[in-house]
């Protein structure tokens, strides 16, 4: 460090200076100038380990959505700063990145995590640092109770209204005896628990679960447990070796017969449907949170989305064709920003000093119309249990191309409260 000699100010320069800085803080202009100052907001990404590929398209679809919000002013006349932070997808690293944000960084609010056990790992430290956690993520640990006030999931639905909505038309078009393959975390555990008790409710039956490590690189010794009886394979499973489960699960079941497929987006995520060795997924049906796909009564929302975030009408990156997007999970970032936007604008957000008018100001949000800020659909959020609801689509494979077949409603997905967030303290 360089020292400056013969700067040493007395005690007189150094009062006068102190009361010129006082009739300064009085001043109108001054406080402009402070409040102009940048809302820092947090990432916590997934850039590495086992979530790397949607990491990467969620920083993407970020950046493209903070530069709509900033060209659009930002938010409360001040422009939108996004800091972003890998947590390498991992539970005790995502508490030390909340940690990072919120007390080193000084951000005003943290968004982004998708993993469950990474948001259950996380929501904890978010909590007792007392900072708004907007997760980006699907598992029922929101609504379920399990958390706590400063945890939210307002840009994207939950396995457990994504299966009770879709269990209907399952059981009336492919089958409703069920044979379930899923990885054994909390994510794979929502859909085992929730899927298995929807598809009961429509006379239905999950015959066998088989749980696979979320980490494996093989599948061929699992497949075998498929019993012959089967009449729908139900299949979701995550990480960098969805491909490698795929094309394992169509070398098992060969040109034989076969039951029906339903399989969740998520087993071929930021994989192209007509990659070779895909063939036999002809004909078979996944859920789609978004449609990769732009389907043919796409909305001026969904288009301009699409154009934002840089991304063709198959699903893949244009300026190269081989990079798909994780489509059917990234808008969620895109709209958890446009929430933390409004909710910012509601409670007259100026200082960390009003996270607690930020956590209450969204939970007096409930419809959120199909707009620019929303162009997966319509949705509705629930206040007190922090969790928003809109539609599912089931898309079939025809032609290499995943084509939506069936939209569910939005009251299709509710279910009953498990929690009422605004009656916790903070």
């Amino acid at each position: 460090m360089t020292k400056l000699i013969g700067m040493t100010p007395s005690r007189r320069t150094l009062l006068k200076g102190m009361a010129a800085t006082a009739s300064a803080l009085a001043l109108p202009g001054f406080v402009q100038a402070q409040s102009s100052a940048p809302i820092k907001l947090g990432f916590q990404l997934h850039r590495t380990g086992i979530g790397a590929a949607y990491g990467r398209w969620y920083e993407r679809t970020t950046q493209a959505a903070l530069k709509v919000l900033n060209d659009q002013g930002g938010i409360n006349g001040r422009p939108v700063e996004v800091i972003f932070e890998d947590d390498g997808t991992d539970p005790k690293r995502g508490a030390e990145v909340v940690e990072k944000l919120a007390s080193q960084a000084g951000c005003d609010a943290i968004f982004g995590p998708l993993f469950s056990h990474v948001v259950n790992g996380s929501a904890p430290r978010a909590g007792e640092l007392q900072v708004p956690y907007l997760v980006c993520s699907e598992g029922f640990h929101v609504a379920s109770g399990k958390l706590n006030r400063w945890t939210m999931q307002p840009g994207i639905t939950d396995v457990r209204a994504q299966v009770s909505s879709m269990a209907p038309w399952v059981a009336a078009n492919l089958g409703k005896k069920v044979t379930m393959v899923f990885p054994d975390y909390a994510f794979g555990h929502d859909h085992r628990d929730y899927f298995t008790a929807a598809i009961e409710a429509q006379g239905g039956e999950v015959i066998k679960h088989i749980a696979i490590p979320p980490t494996e690189t093989s599948f061929t010794r699992y497949l075998p447990q498929i019993p012959k009886e089967t009449e729908v394979l139900y299949h979701v499973m995550v990480g960098p070796a969805v491909l490698t489960f795929v094309k394992e699960l169509g070398e098992f079941y060969g040109t034989g017969t076969r039951p029906e497929i339903f399989g969740f987006i998520d087993s071929l995520e930021a994989v192209d449907t007509a990659s070779p060795g895909l063939e036999f997924l002809e004909g078979t049906h996944f859920w789609e949170g978004h449609c990769r796909v732009k389907q043919a009564d796409a909305s001026e929302h969904e288009a301009f989305y699409r154009m934002a975030v840089g991304v063709d009408d198959t699903g893949a990156s244009v300026s190269d064709s081989k990079d798909v997007a994780t489509y059917a999970h990234m808008f969620s970032t895109w709209e958890t920003l446009f929430v933390l936007k409004k909710g910012m604008e509601a409670a007259g957000y100026q200082t960390t000093a009003d996270r607690q008018k930020l956590i209450e100001a969204i939970e007096a949000m409930t419809n959120m119309p199909e707009s620019m800020e929303h162009p997966q659909g319509a949705k509705v959020f629930n206040g007190k249990t922090h969790q928003v609801f809109g539609h599912q689509s089931i898309s079939k494979v025809e032609g290499g191309k995943l084509v939506r077949v069936h939209m569910t409603s939005i009251e299709d997905g509710m279910y009953e409260d498990a929690v009422d967030y605004t009656t916790m303290s903070f």
